[in-house]
Parts: C-alpha cells; structure tokens; sequence
C-alpha cells in the first residue's frame, strides 16, 4: 500500500538487463557511444520531429531548468502554475540556472487559463528597465495536483504564449501518464499543440534516473549542450543513461508502464467515491488528491498505507485532511484493493 510517490517504486526488469547489456566492453564516454546516438533518433522518430535536438539528463530539475536557462534570459520571467514543480521543489534552480531569471505565478490551480495567462502577460513589460522581459511560459503535464490538461487546453495555452511570441516548455515528468490518459501521441501533445521544448520524463514512470529534453528548434542545442556542461549535468559514462532509455523505448514500455499506473489510479478513485470521500483531483492520470477526516487518514496509515497528507496527523480526529495518493507501475490490483479494503474498515 505504498502511494507516497511514483519515484519511490522498482526498476522494471527490462530496464536492468539492458543496463547489464550495456555494461559490457568499452563505449566512447560522453553520449559519443553509438547506443547514446541511436535513442536520441529514436525519440525523434516518435516525437515525429527529425529535425529536433534530444539530450539526456539524470533528473527532473536538471531537465526543466537547463530548459528554461535556454528561454530566458536573467532578464526575463517564466509564466507558471503557483503550484508548478519548477516553482514548489525545485529550491530555486531555474532561478540559478538561468542566472536569475524570475519566475511569474499565474491563477491559483495547478492548471492555469488563457485568461489568466494572458493578464499575467499583460501585467509585465510595462515597466520599462524596472521590470522584467516577458519570457517563456512553463505547462506542467501531469499538471501537480494531478490533473491532464485537456489538448483543448493545452493548445489554448500555447496559443496565448504566441500571441505574445514567447516559447513554451513543457515539463514532462509524467508525459507518459498524460499521453496515455487522451490516448495521444506524443507529437501531438508537444510540437503539433505548440510546445517549443518539452522534457519525456522517465524517472517517475519506472526508470533508475533519465529524462530526455527535446528542443524542437535545433537552433537552440548548442546552448543546451554547453549549459548542460557547465551545469555539470553532462554524464561521462553516457550510456548508462541511453541504456535505460532504449529500454524505454523497446515495444512502447514507456506507454505500458504509464497504463499500469493510470489504471491503479482509475480503481484509486472509483473506490474512494464509493467510500464517501470527496475526490479534488478533476483529470486524473496516475495521482489523485481526497480529503477525509484526520481520524480516517490515522488509521489508515495504521495499516500500513503510505502517503501524504497537507498538514500534521496531530489535531482534531474530525479536521477534514487532504491526502495525495500517487501510482506507480508496479502497484498491483491487489494492492489497491487492500488499500481500499483498510480505508472501508478504518
């Protein structure tokens, strides 16, 4: 019963026998090795883009700010979600990658509007040199409180960005999951929606460590690659990252492993409805947000649930308490039937 984080689960076997394939002989360091070349044509191949840069990084944090240090200037501003990893979990590291760039919270969700968008577009280079440069809007998809953005939405966001001519990120940490949940390709929910840089996560979807950042303007790697150098980010030993990749890749795991998540969440949720409990999370992929009361998360957790919760244990039994569940591939029907089985009998 352990929901705490889709980062928190195994490596699929696949992913280790090619990590083990990989540790044979000798290969050039530095993604100069021919496995390291042949999963960055791969992810342009499935990402319909051949013309597109694809770099390798070991996190999320290094994926997204190496982004958008290459968007914006240390003049300029990020257009974000209040709740936006880059803003929430990243202890600043867009801010010191890009060499002090801010960052501009826009609504009040995890999924912001075009209107919202637009005001807060609007509300800066009004300043003259006192202000920031309007720069590049960041999309969370999974967005942090566990909702997909429609491709309505998501194009509707983008639109809003080149109406203003600014380039859009999309942080991908659960891309897999999204892309599964509109049964979309990956193409269409990135370039074809107006996307401009987008990173596939694979670490929160069953991979030791890897995340790949495709920038759709090749005009922009050469200041991803020395950015990625200088922030040291630019692994010697390549091709244990392009191993787990190609895995990755091998007969759409990728596309399998989010299924396996997305579908434990969608049984996730029908019990927790059924259960009585009011379920936050609109659009949910492989996470969902609830509230309960104090009382009911204790004991729960009692039997051996792991999750979090928005606050302290202590307190009344009757506080209404909002908890975040989150699926990773290798939960079982039968670990979410016990979850649930302990959640009816608390």
């Amino acid at each position: 019963m352990f929901f705490a984080s889709d980062n928190s689960g195994p490596v699929p076997p696949q992913v280790l026998t090619a990590l083990g394939a990989a540790n044979e002989g000798y290969a050039m360091g530095y993604g100069g090795d021919p496995l390291s070349a042949g999963v960055a044509d791969r992810i342009r191949t499935l990402f319909e883009a051949p013309e597109a840069a694809v770099y390798l990084v070991p996190t999320g944090t290094a994926a997204n700010a190496l982004a958008l240090a290459c968007l914006c200037p240390p003049y300029g501003t990020v257009f974000c979600s209040p709740v936006a990893h880059i803003h929430e979990d990243e202890c600043n590291a867009p801010e010191f990658y890009s060499g002090g760039a801010k960052l501009t919270l826009v609504g009040e969700g995890d999924r912001m509007t075009p209107e919202a968008l637009r005001a807060a577009i609007e509300a800066e280079e009004t300043r003259g040199v006192h202000g920031p440069l309007r720069g590049p809007v960041s999309i969370t998809q999974v967005a942090e409180r566990g909702n997909v953005h429609s491709m309505q939405e998501l194009r509707a966001l983008c639109d809003v960005a080149k109406e203003y001519g600014l380039p859009v990120h999309l942080d991908g940490a659960r891309f897999a999951n999204a892309c599964v949940k509109l049964g979309v390709t990956p193409a269409e929910m990135s370039w074809k929606a107006g996307v401009d840089v987008c990173v596939f996560g694979g670490t929160k979807n069953g991979l030791m460590g890897v995340e790949a950042v495709i920038l759709f303007d090749p005009a922009r790697a050469r200041e991803f690659e020395l950015r990625r150098k200088r922030g040291a980010h630019l692994f010697s030993k390549h091709r244990y990252l392009a191993a787990q990749m190609a895995a990755y890749l091998d007969g759409d795991l990728w596309r399998d492993l989010a299924g396996r998540a997305n579908d434990r969440c969608d049984q996730l949720v029908a019990g927790l409805k059924e259960a009585g409990l009011t379920v936050l999370t609109e659009a949910p992929a492989n996470l969902v947000f609830f509230e309960a009361p104090r009382a009911l998360h204790r004991a729960v957790m009692a039997k051996g649930a792991v999750y979090h919760i928005w606050g302290s244990e202590d307190g009344p039994d009757d506080e209404i308490v909002m908890g975040r569940l989150v699926c990773g591939w290798s939960l079982t029907p039968e670990d979410v039937a016990a979850f649930l089985a302990a959640l009816k009998a608390a």
